[in-house]
């Protein structure tokens, strides 16, 4: 078993992370802050996650993103 103590996404599912965005952000909003199509054209996270596991690019955003909310709510000044 490796550990990675400075790899916050360690452990977190893509599909955790898709979950958490759309709970706090919304798919109409997620698609405004990430240009792609899955997350534009009748969303699902089952779409979303074939197409993110396909396109390194796109989860690296999203992965972003999603680091970028966690760091937000845990500091709302951080805005």
């Amino acid at each position: 078993m490796s550990s990675q103590p400075n790899n916050p996404l360690h452990g977190i599912t893509l599909e955790a992370i898709v979950n958490h965005l759309v709970e706090h952000l919304g798919w109409e909003e997620l698609g405004k802050c990430i240009r792609i199509r899955c997350f534009n054209e009748n969303p699902s996270v089952k779409s979303s996650l074939t197409f993110l596991r396909k396109t390194p690019w796109a989860r690296k955003k999203v992965e972003e993103l999603y680091l970028e909310v966690l760091r937000e709510q845990q500091d709302p000044s951080h805005r």
